[in-house]
């Protein structure tokens, strides 16, 4: 494997718009955007799924696999992805780096520490609570209700016993008790705020124009007004440089920034996206779990905020998820099922009216081929998608790498320049947010209407008094359903979305509509991956997926 420093010269990258981490990692300093500013943009290419499995379906697999069928194609191609996540990583779904022979590099590292980014997010939340408590403590001035204090203090891992928390106990010396919470700092404002700062001086604005709670009279109560902005940006300045880093068959990747798409708005940072731009001429980026919520936050909200025009969208399904969703039980997903996968068809074909008649997008489906699938299922699919003029290719890159996504590459490729390409966004920022949530609902769900908790009510009513009118809508809810229900899988009918909660994550430059039981900070599951997880006597590490 070649040193990052040969991909950096390749891409034209002056050392003093890098530092390095090690031989196979660098920081690509932010300001290289600006010198970049008069090139012409690459072409855009989102990799999004159906709705997963608790498996998950290869989608970052796919993502890396079809970055490096494009450069064995001789274009010059980029891949963007998001940071893995600790929780993941010693919880369910394991880490974010691909696997088998479309897998980035150095693989362990990223799914570890990597650069300190997502530490210095949770430095900087825990940071701002412990100003607030502070300030609360010295005779809060802003009088700050400790009742309604927005900010938890995070953590990147899952710990359910953090949800609810006592603070200040143990007498005056110690503080103003207070219930608090923990949330994983992937879900926390500050990670979506980095990830849609356009600049350094964009950021310090963004961070100071978050809302840390509410005082006494009701009114909001600013980052800004604790005078720290500059002091959580102090902490924030390395983080908010893309991380260079390579796939096995040596594609340059920007892995940056960590929201998660169920809880925040799912994709890599702006930074990163509108450098890739630049410096290739394809690039190809995840947007988190299905086209529901990862890709129509990518559209509706990092799209809007960066000026982006996707050029493609790849969606990604495999008959182990179609069989999911049309009812196989989750142990025998590997045995054929046909019935099961034409019961559960109707998902991938709704994800696909999501991409190409609400948003009005080429697309290409991915079919992520395992090993246990049977020919007479592969048929079935292909036989539907051609019946419904769908492009698709079968996609073998775990196995075969860049051999396995030429098919798809190709299909990309031919999207892009033959089919209509006629993108918009949703809704306007200037509508009311009930008639934003009902067209998300309708349009992009499949649902029928929209209900309101009284708590719901009372949280739009403050955000229109505060006149926050204009923002986009970024909602939270399950990615194992079209609906706010994980059980109702498939393509379910006549339901509705119940929306419990509203927040504006003011410094994002988004609100939040909580739909369903959706929690901010993970639990482990019975039995983690970090069970598996093995370290020998000289420092080498397996188990690590």
């Amino acid at each position: 494997m070649n040193k990052i420093t040969h991909l950096l010269d390749k891409l034209g990258i002056k050392e003093d718009d890098y530092f390095l981490y090690g031989w196979y990692i660098a920081k690509v300093h932010w300001r290289l955007l600006e010198k970049l500013n008069k090139k012409e943009d690459g072409k855009l290419i989102l990799v999004s799924a159906i709705n997963p499995t608790p498996l998950g379906e290869g989608k970052t697999t796919t993502t890396i696999g079809l970055g490096d069928a494009l450069s064995s194609l001789g274009k010059n191609a980029m891949i963007c992805l998001r940071e893995p996540s600790l929780g993941p990583v010693f919880g369910v779904k394991g880490g974010a780096v691909g696997g088998g022979k479309a897998k980035l590099y150095p693989d362990i590292d990223i799914n570890l520490h990597f650069t300190g980014d997502i530490h210095a997010v949770t430095t900087a939340v825990n940071l701002l609570s412990a100003l607030i408590d502070n300030h609360i403590y010295h005779g809060n001035n802003l009088k700050i209700d400790p009742r309604q204090i927005f900010i938890k203090r995070c953590l990147d891992m899952n710990d359910r016993q953090l949800r609810n928390i006592v603070v200040g106990l143990g007498g005056k010396s110690n503080g103003f008790p207070r219930e608090d919470g923990f949330e994983i700092t992937a879900a926390s404002e500050i990670m979506a705020t980095l990830c849609l700062a356009k600049d350094l001086k964009d950021l310090k604005r963004r961070l100071g124009e978050i809302i840390i709670g509410v005082n006494c009279d009701d009114e909001p109560v600013y980052c800004k007004d604790l005078k720290v902005e500059s002091a959580l940006t102090v902490l924030l300045k390395d983080a908010l440089s893309p991380n260079l880093v390579q796939t096995l068959e040596e594609t340059p990747v920007f892995v940056h920034g960590g929201p998660f798409a169920n809880i925040a708005h799912g994709t890599n940072s702006l930074i990163a996206t509108k450098m890739a731009l630049k410096l290739a001429d394809y690039v190809v980026v995840e947007a988190g779990f299905g086209a529901d919520l990862g890709a129509e936050k990518f559209f509706d909200i990092k799209s809007r905020i960066g000026n982006l025009k996707p050029s493609c969208v790849v969606l990604v399904a495999s008959l182990r998820a179609l069989k999911f969703h049309g009812g196989a039980n989750k142990k025998d997903l590997e045995k054929e099922n046909i019935s099961a996968l034409i019961k559960g068809i109707p998902n991938l074909l709704h994800h696909v009216h999501i991409i190409r008649d609400v948003f009005h997008l080429p697309l290409v489906v991915a079919i992520n081929k395992f090993s246990f699938d049977s020919d007479g299922e592969i048929k079935v699919l292909v036989d539907t998608l051609k019946e419904h003029n769908i492009r698709f290719a079968i996609s073998e890159v775990y196995n075969k790498g860049s051999n396995g996504g030429l098919e798809l590459a190709k299909e990309v490729l031919e999207a892009i320049e033959f089919d209509d390409n006629n993108f918009e966004v949703l809704y306007d920022l200037e509508e009311p947010y009930e008639e934003k949530i009902e067209k998300i609902v309708r349009k992009v769900y499949g649902g029928n209407g929209v209900l309101y908790t009284d708590k719901a009510k009372d949280d739009l009513e403050r955000i229109y008094k505060w006149s926050y009118n204009g923002l986009p809508v970024c909602m939270a809810k399950t990615q194992y359903s079209l609906s706010d229900n994980p059980k109702l899988l498939g393509k379910p009918e006549n339901f509705q979305i119940t929306i419990n909660r509203f927040k504006i994550l003011s410094g994002a430059g988004f609100i939040i509509a909580y739909a369903g039981d959706i929690l901010t900070m993970p639990g482990l599951p019975k039995n983690p991956l970090a069970e598996k997880i093995e370290i020998d006597d000289y420092g080498n590490i397996s188990g690590l997926l």
